[in-house]
Formats: C-alpha cells, structure tokens, sequence
C-alpha cells in the first residue's frame, strides 16, 4: 500500500496528488501588491470566482494557504451530482416556491459550467458522462420517482428510472433493487480540473499564490487589505471562499459549518476486461442511504470507493476500515486486490444542509457550506460570486436570503448531537424503513 507516497508536495497523499498532470509550485506572495479583487481559497469556488472574474476583464490575486485543490476541492469522489443536498421540493416547503423556482432554474448550471469550460480551455481531467443512482429498497425507489418528478418539474432532462433487471448496464453486482440514471451527471479528475481551470484564470492574467494563508483583512480602510505572513493584497473587493479548511479568521462564517470528513480509496490497476465488467457504462456511482457509498472507473482502469462520515472532521484511525468492507459487498469478486492509495478530505456542512452565501460588508464576500454536493455547487456560486462583484447580484441575493443557522450546541455539542441524528437515519436505512 502506497498511503503515505506523496508524489506531489503539500498535498495529502492521493491517488488524485500522485496522478495530477500539473505539479508546478506556484510562489508564495512576497511583498504588497494591489488587485481589483482577492479571493481567499484555491478551490472550485475561489478558482471559478477567479476565472469568472478574468473573463470579465477584472484584475484578481488568490491567496491560498496551501497549494491549488488541496482540500475536498481535490480530494472528493470526482462525480457531477446535479443539484443540492436537498430536494427543490423540500426547498419549496422551507423557504417558498419562489425561491425554489429561482434555484431550481440554477440547478443544472454547474455540470453546465464544468463541461463549457473543459471544452473552452481543453481542460484535460478524464470528464466522463453519465450517473447512476442505486436503490437499496423499494421505498427508495419510490423517493427517487418523485424526485424526478421533481426535477422534471423544474426542467431536467436527463432522469431515466432503471428496474432490477437494467442495474447490470451500469454497475453488476446484486445489492441493488433498482435506481435512476442522470445523463447530464458524470465525473472528473477533480484535482486536473481545478489545476486546470486555474491555469485558464492565469492565462487571463490571474495571479496565484500558495502557500499564502490569510491571517488578517484590514476593512476599515477605504479598500480592504489581505495580509499574509509575507505580503499583502489591497484590493476593491474580497471573496472568502476557504470553506471546510478556512482558518476561524472570520467566526460570522466559520462559525455558522462544521467540517465533516469523507473516505476515499483507490484499489490497484485492474485488468481492463474485469472494471468493464463491474461498471460496464462507465457512468459514476452513488447509492441512496443516508450514509452513502459513492464510486467510479478511474482513467488507469482502477476503480475509486469512497464513503464513511466523520463529524468535526475527525477520521477514523483505519481509512479503509469502513469503506474496504462496503466495496467487498458490492463487488467480492475485489477480495484479493491491494488498496494503492487510501486518504480523506473535509467538506463544509451546514445546518440546513444548503449553501451559505452572504456578505461581512459591502466589499467582502463569501460563500461556503456545499453541504457535500460540492463540484457543481460551487462552479455555480463562484460564477455568482463573480457576477455580483460585476455588479449583477440578482442570484447572489437569492442566495444571501436564504435563512442560515447555527448548529444546535453550538461549537462544543454539534458534533454530538449530529453524529446522534446521523445514527438515527443510518439506523433507518439499515431497517429499510
């Protein structure tokens, strides 16, 4: 096993850091320099606020503490999962149907915005078409029918339900009862397709720095400053964009997430006859309990688990210990195959499990909380982001009227208490009910 091989400096030791196709360092801020715009965080949200923001013809310095995609950014199951953690129809009934409109209306954009700049950048990050949901009973099945009657509703496409017998097209193995498929889903090569899109940013004039945490915004002066520990942006506008792995520099956001960490392995290469056979249409995984398992072909014909939930971030001492056990279930034909790389990631979660977007005065910005449906969610918000400081905020408010709370017990208890109620849903899916 290859855990520790870290092929790629400053990032953890994944199969993602070990395959990147850029490894390039990029400096670390020396000295003060100005900027129209400087976003805090080198992820999906920061990078596609940035390319946004170039494309439109703004000056814009990113500031990230460690290197590009260092957390779940470059970390995650690499699957377009169209959508938010929550239903549109349980948005409606919280906040209106009004607000669930607006957002239904952006729900697909996400993948949209992956797929446009891929092509318009000739990103290379192994995107992949197709997704397929997997049921374990038949009241899930039920759930995801009126899910795409949902969606459908708001105008997606792409939904197809899959009966028992049609489970094998996407994935052989017989733990499932049936399922849905997203033809507008798919995956990626998330770390290639940040480092990509930052490269596009750059290309447009773009200046990234990494190793340059931010340790202090000065907003009492007419223009914000940013300090690092060795420089300095003075810019129109900042952008904090760190989500799981922002510093508590600004409790009114860090205060309102908790990081909740997700495990990822990697087997061995396998042979190219037995992955086609396990997942024949190469379209990502991801199945419907509360806990979920989520999967997927890699490029170099290793197939990519992932799964397992550690509130407050905290990992469990084994990182395969809960996921090795699932992915036997589902294919125990893999009893034999070595495990190359195994790590985790931290993903921020909100208490209504929706986006927090907001800002902390009128030149500074945030967005953050993704709520583990973070590679479209956050190509989105980082374009939204960018349209506001552009001075189109119309979908930036829509989001910034979204109610956000803090956990119940706040810093000390939301972990227990999460954890309890997380139980309790993971108790029911076991029972099937």
């Amino acid at each position: 096993m290859t855990f520790n091989d870290n092929a790629n400096p400053g990032h953890t030791g994944s199969w993602y850091a070990a395959s990147a196709k850029d490894k390039r360092v990029r400096p670390t801020l020396a000295g003060d320099i100005e900027a129209d715009v400087c976003i805090i965080g080198a992820g999906f949200t920061g990078i596609s606020a940035a390319l946004e923001l170039c494309e439109r013809g703004f000056s814009v310095v990113v500031l990230e503490a460690a290197r590009i995609g260092f957390g779940a950014s470059g970390r995650n199951g690499g699957q377009i999962v169209n959508g938010y953690s929550r239903d549109l129809e349980v948005i409606a009934k919280r906040y209106g149907n009004e607000k669930a409109v607006a957002l239904g209306k952006m729900s697909l954009e996400g993948g949209n915005i992956i797929r446009e700049r891929v092509a318009k950048y000739a990103i290379d990050c192994d995107l992949q078409h197709g997704g397929f949901f997997a049921a374990f009973t038949d009241k899930q099945i039920r759930g995801m029918a009126e899910s795409k009657a949902d969606w459908e509703r708001h105008g997606h496409p792409g939904l197809e339900m899959v009966s028992k017998s049609e489970v094998s097209k996407y994935v052989k193995t017989d733990r499932y009862a049936g399922g849905m498929i997203d033809t507008l889903g798919g995956h990626i090569h998330p770390l290639d397709l940040v480092l990509g899109e930052a490269a596009a940013a750059e290309s447009l004039g773009a200046k990234i720095f990494e190793g340059s945490r931010a340790i202090a915004v000065d907003t009492e002066k007419k223009r914000p400053v940013v300090s690092t520990g060795g420089g300095s942006v003075t810019a129109s506008y900042v952008l904090i964009c760190g989500n799981a792995y922002l510093a508590p520099l600004f409790p009114q956001v860090h205060g309102r997430m908790m990081p909740v960490s997700s495990q990822v392995m990697v087997t061995e290469p396998l042979d190219a006859d037995l992955i086609e056979n396990l997942l024949p249409a190469d379209y990502c995984v991801e199945d419907a309990n509360y806990i979920l398992d989520y999967y997927r072909r890699t490029s170099d014909n290793r197939l990519l688990y992932g799964g397992g939930i550690g509130y407050g971030g905290n990992d469990p001492k084994n990182l395969t210990g809960v996921i090795r056990p699932n992915m036997l279930k589902t294919f125990p034909q893999l009893s034999d195959t070595k495990i190359d790389y195994a790590w985790s990631g931290n993903f921020a979660l909100t208490l209504t499990r929706i986006p927090h977007m907001g800002k902390l005065s009128d030149s500074v910005y945030f967005s953050h909380g993704d709520s583990g449906h973070g590679v479209t969610t956050t190509h989105l918000l980082g374009k939204i982001l960018g349209e506001a400081v552009a001075g189109h905020a119309e979908r930036f408010d829509v989001w910034a009227s979204l109610p956000n709370l803090p956990f119940p017990g706040g810093r000390i208890f939301r972990v227990p208490l999460t954890a309890l109620g997380a139980w309790w849903y993971g108790l029911r899916d076991k029972l099937g009910v």
